[in-house]
């Protein structure tokens, strides 16, 4: 049984709320990075009282309220699959406040944490807000939206982005890794993967190793399963036919997103 691989749960915690995805320090072996996907029915409410984590509510589809304290954020949401691959509109909430999600219509949404002891504003990331570039060439490309980037000086330690890989293309690839608290060559950074495929039926590969392999594991990974990256290199692959999309979710002690090629695999990149 892989530790790594985490396939949906789907369990109904209030009446038309379903916790799909919960990924805690208690229950992974991931320290800094927390996840959780949420399915609502129109009209039902999820909240949380957060404490000495920070959150990004990211609205993956359909349309949400959020209210986070004094503040409110209407009809929040773009699309209605992720594979639309428009932006999508977010809310940054700092730790020791208390959030409330409430569906307009049927969602999806995905609460990305982090531990965090300083207090910051809360804030609407708008789907116009996010940064659109495109990635690599010849079957290394991927569309990229950034939610929150390092760049983006609104959270504490959480960065979070939004990654489309072509049919027939790799992604996270040349393998690199951020496990190394050695700045300013790399940074230590876990991460999370959420994955979704179009078609629903696909798969993708996504190996998890370490230079010393004392980590090496490949995993066949489908429609709404995560994959927990606590160190290593962490490529994906896409087969032909399918299209592939992830969110990813980094967080460590430092928020400065700094990787390292496998240099067995770095030659690539000059061709």
């Amino acid at each position: 049984m892989s530790k790594l691989l985490r396939k949906p749960k789907d369990s109904e915690i209030s009446p038309g709320v379903i916790l799909v995805h919960e990924v805690t320090e208690k229950d992974s072996p991931l320290e800094y990075v927390g996840f959780k996907i949420v399915d609502l029915v129109s009209g039902s409410k999820y909240s949380e009282e957060l404490v000495k984590r920070e959150c990004c509510i990211v609205a993956l589809t359909g349309k949400i309220n959020v209210t986070a304290n004094e503040e409110r954020f209407d009809n929040l949401g773009t699309r209605e699959s992720v594979f639309e691959k428009k932006p999508t509109d977010s809310v940054y909430v700092s730790n020791d406040r208390t959030f409330e999600v409430e569906a307009v219509t049927q969602a999806r949404v995905a609460l990305c944490y982090s531990p965090s002891e300083k207090q910051l504003p809360t804030k609407l990331i708008k789907a116009s807000d996010n940064g659109i570039e495109n990635r690599g060439i010849l079957n290394n490309k991927r569309l990229v939206h950034n939610i929150l980037p390092d760049s983006d000086p609104t959270a504490n330690s959480l960065l979070v982005v939004e990654v489309y890989t072509e049919s027939g293309n790799w992604s996270s690839y040349p393998p690199h890794k951020h496990d190394r608290d050695n700045l300013p060559e790399e940074s230590f950074l876990e991460e999370s993967y959420y994955h979704e495929m179009n078609p629903r039926q696909g798969f993708v590969f996504q190996r998890v190793y370490t230079d010393d392999r004392s980590l090496d594991e490949t995993m066949t990974v489908e429609n709404g399963d995560v994959v927990l990256v606590p160190v290593g290199y962490h490529p994906v692959g896409v087969p032909d036919g399918y299209t592939s999309y992830y969110l990813n979710v980094m967080a460590g002690p430092t928020r400065i997103w700094k990787f390292h090629n496998d240099p067995d695999h770095e030659w690539i990149l000059n061709r």
